[in-house]
């Protein structure tokens, strides 16, 4: 067992993070803290240790060298430029001595198990001091189901859908293109009492406007030529469930009546038909459009507004959570390495300096674009390089492979 000596400076009541993908490794870890350092928390790879990181202030982390996603040298590189109160001691699982004869300032001629990073322990040690106080730990909110990121500004978002997730009442979802509205929306869903029931999606700009309201309402046979059996709605097939309007602000004007009439009757018309059909569905409409400005041209019903509008969330760009691009790009990494059933290659310090600084105009959906592109340009490589990062295709200039270094 690791003898105290071998810990650096360790409080009481610090917070501590092993990360190692060796579940031994952990446990040798976690038995020697016993007693000596809380809360002590365990990640099995880098980017899940970033993800801890962002979540709660850690005076030390405990670092296996040989991660299964991210290089542990590059990573420490992230951790001093973000997380500069928080100190390293590195891991090496392979190691042939054993910890309990390691030391953090062995000289010797072995490589020993543990060594020293000195990171600075200059922070604010928020948790310690909660600990210290005896003050419980502010409330967090977990990522919802389907989405990663752990910054504050999709905490508040994480919070207002499980408020609102277990009601009936009406959601807009409000953000640019590939800020992930429709993933908040099938979150609402899952973590509704509608969640065993049918999710409905609506791209409403997809649709030609001729065929909008067959599509959402339903029509019966000989309703209109070509109309040679009946067929119920959109709306009518998400009984019980979730309606998810996209694109919203796409509507039609002569649509847009017809919409607020079911929001207010909860009641549908099939075309052809004088029959009026009640129908229990929770609606959820999505926007990347300034729908008040619609509202202000004329172009968007102001009393249907108001009716989407009973609760609205709006999604922060990427650029507004800056803290989640890393975390991000490795899911994207690990998503594309296993489909072609690959190892999952690592993020250099470098890229993800250059990922962090870049606009992203197009948000998550453009992350995860560099990503592709980047994967297939490190050609079974083990690290992306910044020479992999492609952000803009110009006509007659594509994209050059570059040499890959491991």
């Amino acid at each position: 067992m690791i003898g105290l000596t071998t810990i650096p400076n360790l409080s009481p009541s610090g917070g501590a993070l092993i990360a190692s993908p060796s579940s031994a490794l952990r446990e040798q870890v976690l038995q020697t803290l016993k007693g000596r350092c809380r809360p002590v928390q365990q990640a099995l790879g880098g980017a899940e240790a970033l993800v801890t990181l962002e979540k709660c202030d850690c005076e030390v982390l405990f670092l296996d060298r040989r991660l299964p996603d991210l290089d542990a040298e590059e990573l420490i590189a992230i951790i001093e430029r973000r997380f500069p109160g928080t100190q390293v001691v590195m891991l090496d699982s392979d190691s042939d001595a054993p910890l309990a004869s390691a030391t953090a300032g062995d000289g010797g001629g072995g490589t020993a198990a543990w060594q020293r990073h000195g990171l600075g322990r200059d922070g604010i040690r928020r948790e310690i001091g909660r600990v210290e106080t005896g003050l419980p730990a502010p409330q967090r909110s977990e990522p919802l189901p389907g989405m990663i990121g752990t910054s504050e500004a999709m905490g508040s978002v994480y919070r207002l859908v499980r408020l609102v997730a277990p009601r009936s009442i009406t959601v807009l979802v409000a953000g640019a293109t590939g800020t992930g509205k429709e993933l908040v929306a099938r979150a609402l869903h899952a973590l509704s009492p509608r969640a065993g029931k049918p999710f409905a999606v609506v791209n409403c700009a997809a649709i030609p406007e001729a065929l909008l309201e067959s599509e959402l309402f339903g029509f019966t046979r000989g309703a209109f030529t070509g109309a040679v059996q009946s067929q119920i709605g959109r709306i009518h097939a998400a009984h019980g469930g979730t309606l998810f309007l996209d694109e919203v602000s796409e509507l039609p004007l002569g649509m847009q009546a017809k919409l607020l009439r079911f929001l207010e009757q909860k009641e549908i018309q099939r075309l052809g038909s004088p029959d009026l059909v009640r129908v229990d569905v929770r609606v959820i409409a999505a926007s990347n459009a300034d729908l008040v400005s619609r509202v202000a041209q004329g172009t968007f019903r102001q009393d249907l507004f108001f009716r989407l509008s009973a609760f609205p969330i709006v999604l922060p760009s990427l650029a507004d959570r800056r803290a989640d691009i890393a975390v991000l790009a490795g899911h994207f990494l690990a998503g594309m390495a296993a489909a072609m059933s690959m190892p999952c290659p690592r993020l250099s310090a470098e890229a993800v300096r250059i990922l962090e600084d870049n606009p992203w105009e197009g948000n998550v959906r453009e992350l995860q674009h560099v990503m592709e592109r980047a994967s297939i340009l490190m050609d079974k490589g083990e690290t992306v390089l910044p020479e992999h990062l492609s952000f803009s295709y110009s006509y007659g200039a594509p994209p050059a492979v570059a040499p890959t270094r491991s």
